[in-house]
């Protein structure tokens, strides 16, 4: 039985690739209708467009859980995303101390080239327009890590951030670990849970690691950490490797370890 339905439109704003939403804005934003607190995971089953009219659904099932989903707004739009709750809790990697993580910032490898230059989260953009989460090798096989401020215009009319910023903030680092020159890769799943607010203002470290490839899926955690080690939010996503748009420079997909 469906429990709550409505519209909703993805302003260009929050776009990764050109013309379609950045995957954990739209991971953030279904799954800030279930309870808060919660692990939640989104699998992202097509590109979602910007600047289109979709329909999102929150409904129970059989067994009474209840699961959100984005279609695409015409009839018979397929499904775009799906979330629904878990109990088990994603496991963040470690801590890195804030000095450590900005120096890893600075070698962030998108700085130059980057695949998706107008993203959101990790890309160009200018102070207030975009996250500018810009993690860089620790040193370590396999971690990223970032100082990240959170500029205080991305909250608009409050203190702390959205959902869906949050969820943003853990999605990009995890691909930027698999990721060198030459290759490209989508996200297709992340999980989630959001212990504390994020403020405007404040600094974050930001963590993310490789965990595993399977053929064509990569796996990866993240966290965010406030700047004296106290977790915030823990994350793992799946990535699929896919050949690169014609558009877009090419970047190949590779692991460590």
């Amino acid at each position: 039985m469906t429990t709550m339905s409505g519209a909703l439109t993805v302003p260009a704003h929050y776009r990764g690739r050109e013309g379609t939403a950045n995957g954990g804005w739209v991971a953030g934003t279904v799954a800030s209708l279930l309870p808060m607190g919660a692990t939640v995971e989104v699998a992202l089953r097509a590109p979602v467009p910007v600047e289109r009219t979709l329909r999102v659904e929150r409904a129970a099932g059989a067994d009474g859980a209840e699961r959100v989903r984005l279609y695409g707004g015409e009839a018979g739009g397929g499904v775009l995303a799906e979330a629904w709750e878990i109990g088990e809790r994603p496991q963040p990697p470690p801590f890195v101390p804030a000095e450590e993580a900005e120096e890893a910032g600075r070698a962030f490898p998108g700085r130059g080239e980057h695949p998706m230059p107008g993203c959101f989260v990790c890309g160009h953009r200018a102070p207030g327009e975009g996250l500018r989460v810009h993690p860089g090798p620790t040193g370590r096989p396999g971690e990223f890590a970032a100082l990240w401020r959170v500029h205080p215009e991305l909250a608009e009319w409050s203190a702390t951030l959205p959902l869906s910023h949050v969820w943003g903030a853990l999605d990009c680092p995890t691909g930027w670990p698999h990721l060198t020159a030459g290759g490209y890769a989508l996200l297709g799943r992340l999980t989630a849970r959001v212990r504390r607010s994020v403020f405007t203002g404040a600094l974050y470290v930001v963590v993310a690691r490789q965990e595993a490839r399977d053929g064509c899926e990569l796996y990866a955690s993240a966290a965010l950490y406030e700047t004296g080690g106290a977790l915030v939010a823990a994350g793992r996503a799946l990535w699929i490797e896919v050949a690169p748009p014609a558009a877009d420079s090419g970047w190949t997909v590779s692991v460590t370890g």
